[in-house]
């Protein structure tokens, strides 16, 4: 089976799990899906992520979801940029979530990156999601 949007593949996993009250969701590992899950973890929205091997010989990130007295942390969590549209943003330009309360994971040249950490180092990208 081919995926045209990893990104958007994990992300509905994790959007999935949460719904469902799930402690850990397993998917495909990547380098660009576990620097977005060291996003989310630097952030605080996951517990952490661990890389496992499947049975088939297939490596995959057992994610631990975190929840706050039963409920999920992550509010929301939707996709920006999509293969079919490409979202980017200038520093000045980069998407405030919720007034502060949550975060633009950005890739920027020098790699993946929350959206303050961007305005900090005066970089811009292409907006992978937002989170809250």
């Amino acid at each position: 089976m081919s995926l045209t949007d990893p990104i958007g593949d994990m992300l509905t996993r994790i959007r999935n799990a949460q719904m469902r009250r799930r402690d850990n969701v397993v998917t495909p590992a990547s380098t660009l899906r576990g620097r977005v899950l060291d996003v989310l973890k630097s952030e605080g929205f996951i517990r952490g992520y661990s890389e496992q091997t499947s049975d088939v010989g297939l490596h995959e990130f057992n994610i631990e979801l975190k929840y706050s007295e039963n409920i999920p942390v992550i509010r929301t969590i939707e996709r920006v940029s999509r293969p079919g549209r490409r979202v980017y943003a200038s520093v000045k330009n980069i998407p405030s979530v919720a007034n502060g309360l949550g975060v633009s994971i950005l890739s920027t040249p020098k790699g993946v990156m929350a959206d303050h950490e961007a305005k900090s180092q005066n970089l811009g990208g292409e907006v992978i999601c937002r989170v809250f």
